[in-house]
């Protein structure tokens, strides 16, 4: 049974208890409800206060029972609401040290600064891939929303340079500043790139004017919600078989096709392999989109005879088992 429902029923019965208080001196004594209530009340208090009429000899039994079954349980509801409210803090308490000690083991991890629509929807994405984020949220209210959502967060400003800190900034690898305006999201990538140089750092921008100053601030790319919804719309009207086969290769589901991108490391067996040489069609019935190399250059539908190269990143399309099998072995010490 949970606190609350406990306390509910203790509730019930308490007002149960004193309801039978004043129907008992209302019936043996024919006091009026207010005085009935009035005795009631005095005699589960043990106040002491003065009795209203001078009961006979069966209204003083009733009081005695009233006392020893009604004062005992009032006292045990009292003990209830206490343990309720201190176990609660104690919870919330020790709870909190849990997610802090989980948030400091972290490393490479995504922190992603505001919790609001676009945040949540980004979150719900990332934690398909990896559990490995952290929210800072300045809205107290959604804790509980973070919970639900299992996902780690800090309540306060993300512009606090030790609530950052906290956040384990000096390890993540992923910063993702949604606050709600552009200033504060300035503000917010000038002081995380202070505090991690090499975080990589997308920012939120509401008005195409503010992209410039985010990339001057450190930002490493800069999205704005509103012209990647219109995209989506437009492709969705004009091409609406493409915006459906993006739709379900970019979803995480198991048995979907999916698009991934696997870096090729200097360990890997694939460097300096040709694609027809690799077997990378055969043996994991994967297809090669792109391939991204290391001076930046991308390469759409890349001839048999391209040369992968190590530092260069594959855009492939497969199923998650095929791709998750040919990730394991194009970098097997990942």
């Amino acid at each position: 049974m949970n606190q609350i429902l406990k306390m509910e029923i203790a509730i019930i019965i308490a007002v149960f208890i004193f309801g039978i208080g004043i129907s008992g001196y209302m019936l043996i004594e024919q006091w009026s409800f207010l005085d009935a209530a009035y005795m009631t009340a005095i005699t589960l208090s043990t106040v002491g206060f003065l009795e209203v009429h001078e009961p006979s000899n069966g209204g003083r039994i009733f009081t005695i029972i009233l006392i020893f079954t009604g004062v005992g349980y009032f006292l045990y509801l009292a003990g209830v609401i206490v343990q309720s409210i201190v176990e609660g803090e104690i919870k919330a308490l020790l709870g909190r040290k849990r997610l802090d000690k989980k948030i400091q083991k972290l490393d490479k991890h995504h922190i992603i600064c505001g919790y609001g629509r676009i945040g949540r929807v980004l979150c719900n994405f990332i934690k398909e891939d990896t559990p490995d984020i952290v929210v800072l949220e300045q809205d107290e209210s959604q804790a509980e929303i973070l919970e639900k959502d299992k996902i780690h967060y800090l309540i306060g400003d993300a512009l606090d340079e030790e609530l950052l800190i906290k956040a384990g900034i000096e390890k993540a690898g992923f910063l993702v500043a949604a606050l709600a305006t552009d200033t504060a999201n300035v503000f917010l990538v000038l002081t995380a790139r202070q505090l991690n140089p090499d975080i990589y750092i997308m920012a939120r921008a509401s008005h195409p004017g503010v992209r410039k100053k985010l990339i001057l601030a450190g930002a490493n790319r800069v999205e704005s919600p509103y012209d990647t919804g219109a995209i989506s719309m437009g492709l969705k009207l004009l091409r609406p078989n493409v915006r459906t086969f993006l739709d379900v290769a970019l979803s995480k589901k198991s048995d979907a096709i999916q698009i991934e991108e696997l870096f090729i490391s200097k360990q890997s067996r694939y460097t300096q392999l040709a694609l027809k040489d690799s077997g990378i069609r055969q043996d994991f019935n994967l297809i090669i989109i792109a391939i991204k190399k290391a001076s930046g250059e991308m390469m759409f539908a890349p001839h048999f005879e391209t040369l992968l190269e190590a530092k260069d990143t594959l855009i492939v399309m497969g199923k998650t088992e095929d791709l998750k099998g040919f990730g394991s072995v194009l970098n097997p010490t990942d």
